[in-house]
């Protein structure tokens, strides 16, 4: 059985389902499997399988400790009937960059795909267990309401989301506020995303708030891309992406694809890379960022630097300043050196910096590029964009594309993250259009867009704010204290 072990220590060894459980590893590090480039999938075997059968497939080789008949009952629960689409995650030819739709699900964002899986593989694993778990999440938007819609009311599980207030999209606080669920908690707090994302770690290291859990059998995890369980389903649909490029024609198998990747925690990207270290044929992934470019500065120099102003733009799930997932990569990258990870995580957190070694540099550079776009290109391209072929790209979708169309690469795949709509009045701004209402920019947008309104975004406008708590960073521990009564025991 395959174990997973942490970023910072390979002593530190758990099943994969404890690793879901757990979300974090004690240490601070996040789990790895050290055998991922030794797992080598039958690329012929995957062009021959729906959807459905290859993330059965893929994940048996990941998820050992879980039998083929528990895989298939989570897929299934997980994607029956949860996606508009019938291949879950469409590519379509836009000029010459092929786009990758990831927005489909229940939600309109791409976190749907692993969201809706999620809540199935935790169910599974805590049945092994007598324990709860509660999950704690940051959010810089998109994550925050596919969690909430794929944790709602499962048995035995509590969800809390921290979102940061007044720096999300009309949209994306809409859907968010007026979640239903017995087991649900929403707040928005003070400050920025990298503000409740470092404090929901703390959290899971804070022995008092663990010791207290404990004694009522509850287990604090994460849905963040940080557990292992969110991360692995991602990969799936870059497979299934080039799965659909080979049927199409377009490629032949064993052809090398590149892909270009909206990025911010870095976790949609590393399931790229996840794919490629089993076996997909990759020339090279593009870390496509915002204004934000902490991830550009760092492709191109090799020094991480989070000291720099945090910037709003019109992609806040791309404002972010920390970007947790990439610790996972740099394990790989150093040849699975938890010792130089340590280091460099422990230089993060004392000095907001850190600069890795020439090799493992090198080793990353061979792989990834990287382009960032700030406000107005993205909109310039969305405009572009549409008027050449009539396709609307949200603006996270829009910063990928603008990086796939500098680059040479070709083919290239460019990743779709939302729905157009759930950034209406963004999206309408850089087509024309100025629209205070965001209801009304939604129905101005469909006038313009290859899709209808989805349904499930349309509603909001006549639900009821559920949530409507705002409180500062230093709260989120009491907080957290209560809503273990609240859910558990009410």
């Amino acid at each position: 059985m395959n174990d997973y072990i942490s970023t910072r220590d390979a002593h530190q060894s758990v099943s994969s389902k404890q690793a879901i459980l757990n979300g974090m590893s004690p240490d601070g590090g996040l789990y790895v499997l050290p055998t991922l480039d030794q797992i080598h999938l039958d690329l012929s075997l995957i062009c021959t399988m729906s959807y459905k059968e290859n993330a059965v497939y893929i994940l048996s080789r990941l998820l050992t400790d879980y039998t083929k008949e528990e895989l298939e009952a989570c897929v299934e629960n997980a994607y029956a009937n949860s996606f508009s689409k019938q291949e879950i995650t469409p590519i379509k030819k836009v000029d010459d960059v092929y786009v990758l739709e990831l927005f489909h699900g229940p939600t309109c964002a791409f976190k749907d795909v692993a969201l809706t899986l999620l809540p199935q593989l935790m169910s599974c694993a805590l049945k092994s267990t007598s324990q709860k778990a509660l999950i704690l999440t940051a959010t810089s938007g998109d994550t925050g309401k596919a969690a909430l819609s794929g944790f709602c009311d499962v048995e035995n599980i509590g969800i809390n989301v921290f979102y940061p207030y007044k720096k999300v999209s009309a949209i994306q606080y809409r859907q968010m506020v007026t979640q239903k669920g017995k087991n649900v908690n929403v707040f928005g707090i003070q400050g920025n995303f990298d503000d409740a994302q470092s404090q929901v770690k703390r959290l899971f290291l804070d022995e008092e708030l663990n010791e207290y859990c404990a004694k009522q059998n509850i287990l604090l995890t994460s849905a963040n891309s940080i557990n292992v369980g969110r991360l692995v389903p991602q990969i799936v649909y870059y497979f299934d992406s080039y799965k659909q490029l080979v049927l199409q024609g377009d490629i032949q198998l064993g052809d090398k694809v590149s892909f270009s990747v909206p990025t911010g925690n870095f976790g949609d990207v590393l399931a790229g890379y996840y794919a490629y270290l089993m076996g997909l044929p990759v020339e090279k992934f593009y870390v496509a960022s915002n204004a934000n470019r902490v991830l550009t500065d760092f492709l191109t120099t090799g020094i991480y630097d989070r000291n720099r102003d945090f910037i709003q733009t019109i992609s806040p799930s791309m404002d972010i300043l920390i970007s947790s997932n990439l610790e996972r990569l740099l394990y790989y990258a150093s040849n699975k050196d938890t010792q130089k990870v340590s280091k460099w995580m422990q230089e993060l957190n004392e000095k907001g910096r850190y600069q890795i070694d020439d090799e493992t540099f090198k080793t990353i550079q061979n792989l990834f590029a990287c382009g960032s776009v700030d406000d107005e290109n993205t909109s310039l391209e969305i405009k572009s964009v549409y008027d050449k072929t009539r396709y609307v790209l949200d603006p996270h979708s829009a910063i990928a594309y603008k990086t796939a169309k500098e680059c040479k690469d070709r083919p290239i795949v460019s990743l779709a993250t939302a729905s157009p709509y759930k950034f209406s009045q963004d999206v309408l701004k850089a087509l024309g259009y100025d629209e205070e209402n965001e209801w009304k920019a939604m129905e101005t947008l469909s006038k313009y867009c290859q899709d209808a309104i989805p349904s499930q975004l349309k509603e909001l406008q006549d639900l009821d704010i559920l949530h409507n708590k705002v409180i500062d960073v230093a709260s989120m521990k009491d907080v957290v204290c209560q809503s273990t009564k609240e859910v558990f025991h009410d």
